[in-house]
């Protein structure tokens, strides 16, 4: 029986993931194994490669043929180097940096939420916002003038004053522009 060291895929159809397996060789790609060695994950960066080292110089020292993608794999792991006896045993396997844990996220938004004002809340209600607004900015000084002119400006009538002064009675739209257009047209005279 002639062994084979190759690639098993797994995965979903974009994010593939493969096993590394020795399996015989006329077996189906992803049929039944003798044996999982290691796993290889092509999509992230750097690419995750893990190979049981001892398990993979048993099966290459017994005969099994790695395929051209294994042997590559077992050539940057450094397993290749050690079978052969070829210096660079070490390989150049690339290892993620280890990500923080999360409690300790935790705690540095938690110090950091420490030191916030205390002054209120971020987001405030609209009326707690207009009365900061108004302790901010005083409201400015009003002369006896422009009190007069403010007092004169809207004692004069309007149009929606005239409508509402319309009496119920007024059943029709004429009724009602002829009752605003009388008071302007009375201020014109005058």
């Amino acid at each position: 029986m002639s062994t084979k060291i190759r690639l098993m895929r797994m995965g979903k159809i974009r994010t593939p993931f493969f096993r590394i397996v020795v399996t015989d060789s006329r077996k189906a790609r992803n049929g039944l194994s003798i044996e999982e060695i290691g796993r290889y994950v092509p999509g992230q960066e750097p690419s995750i490669m893990e190979v049981n080292s001892a398990r993979a110089q048993y099966w290459l020292g017994v005969g099994a043929q790695p395929t051209a993608a294994v042997e590559a794999i077992f050539k940057v792991t450094g397993d290749w180097q050690k079978f052969k006896g070829l210096p660079g045993a070490e390989g150049t396997l690339k290892f993620a940096t280890p990500k923080p844990a999360k409690s300790i996220a935790y705690e540095a938004a938690v110090k950091q939420a420490m030191d916030e004002p205390k002054e209120g809340a971020t987001t405030m209600k609209k009326k707690a916002q207009e009365k900061l607004a108004a302790k901010a900015n005083p409201a400015p000084v009003v002369s006896e003038e422009t009190s007069a002119e403010v007092v004169a400006e809207v004692s004069e009538p309007t149009a929606t004053d005239v409508v509402a002064e319309v009496p119920a009675q007024a059943a029709t739209t004429e009724d009602v522009v002829e009752a605003a257009e009388a008071p302007a047209t009375e201020e014109a005279a005058e």
